[in-house]
């Protein structure tokens, strides 16, 4: 490690002293999951079974309850995350995003976070989340199983477009690919909407290339880095190291975010961050990936 540059944490209780290293005032964390409780223990009974779209083995680190997965946020400095939820069939979006959005507004440091489906009611349930106050929303194309394209999407992405409220797409096939996964489908949403704010999740992976493609060809494209540079991703879907020099670049402008996929990780959280720090990118790079580019895109305070 080059002198001078914050050392990535290896546990949990040593990630704070990586970000005051690095003179941050927390994490900032886009990509964090909180979902009704008994929808959340079918997930987790999924990710137990090693379901058809995980791939592989799963064990989940953080089986806690809501306020304790809380309290560890905290205590980690996570100062501001979502509670990202995801519909797999019709009917879903509409209480998910009733339940998120109050989440949120009891729960100091998460950004109120919303969804969708492709359904005729998706236009209406969209902006009345808006007008409660979304600023973030998630899909997820694999586990929701629908093109992005989708005609009944296309009133809602420009609705968010209009908004410029940031979406967390999805989009990639990682861990498991399907027949809407892939960068084709998602950047033909964004040839007819290319004001869209999107997060690609996971970098894109595998297809990190034509993601990163993306984010330089759109000025509202970012990437988060959930999952990415960790061993048990590496297994999978390694980074190429080709593609580091573009990282960098795209990161000190704005266009890559912390990520963890917090609470179903198969590993601890400082994980996430000591893969970040072991890319040799430098702190500034560190500065804006874990706190100012989401304190820009959100307008997070430093106090």
């Amino acid at each position: 490690m080059p002198a001078g540059e914050a050392r990535p944490p290896v546990e949990d209780a040593a990630v704070p002293a990586f970000w005051r290293r690095l003179g941050l005032p927390g994490l900032a964390d886009v990509h964090t999951h909180f979902l009704p409780p008994r929808l959340l223990r079918r997930v987790w009974a999924y990710f137990d079974a090693a379901g058809p779209l995980l791939g592989t083995e799963w064990p989940i680190r953080y089986r806690w309850d809501d306020a304790e997965r809380v309290a560890h946020l905290r205590r980690l400095g996570v100062r501001a995350f979502t509670a990202l939820a995801y519909p797999h069939r019709p009917g879903m979006a509409e209480p998910l995003n009733r339940w998120t959005l109050d989440f949120a507004a009891r729960t100091p440091g998460c950004l109120p976070s919303a969804t969708f489906f492709p359904e005729p009611e998706a236009v209406h349930y969209v902006t009345e989340a808006l007008d409660a106050g979304a600023r973030v929303f998630k899909v997820h194309v694999q586990v929701g199983g629908f093109p992005p394209t989708d005609p009944a999407l296309d009133p809602v992405w420009g609705l968010l477009s209009d908004a410029g409220v940031p979406v967390v797409v999805h989009a990639g096939h990682a861990p498991v690919g399907t027949a809407h996964t892939g960068p084709a489908p998602f950047a033909a949403v964004l040839a007819r909407h290319p004001r869209l704010a999107a997060i690609v999740a996971h970098l894109g992976a595998p297809d990190y290339t034509a993601f990163l493609d993306l984010a330089y060809a759109y000025e509202r494209v970012r990437l988060d880095t959930t999952m990415a540079f960790t061993s048990f991703f590496d297994r999978f879907d390694p980074f190429p190291t080709a593609e580091l020099p573009r990282l960098r670049e795209l990161g000190l402008a704005g266009k890559v975010l912390l990520g963890s996929d917090f609470p179903n990780l198969p590993y601890p959280y400082a994980e996430q961050l000591t893969g970040l720090g072991r890319l040799g990118l430098g702190d500034d790079w560190l500065r804006a990936v874990c706190w100012h580019n989401a304190a820009d895109l959100f307008g997070l305070s430093t106090g």
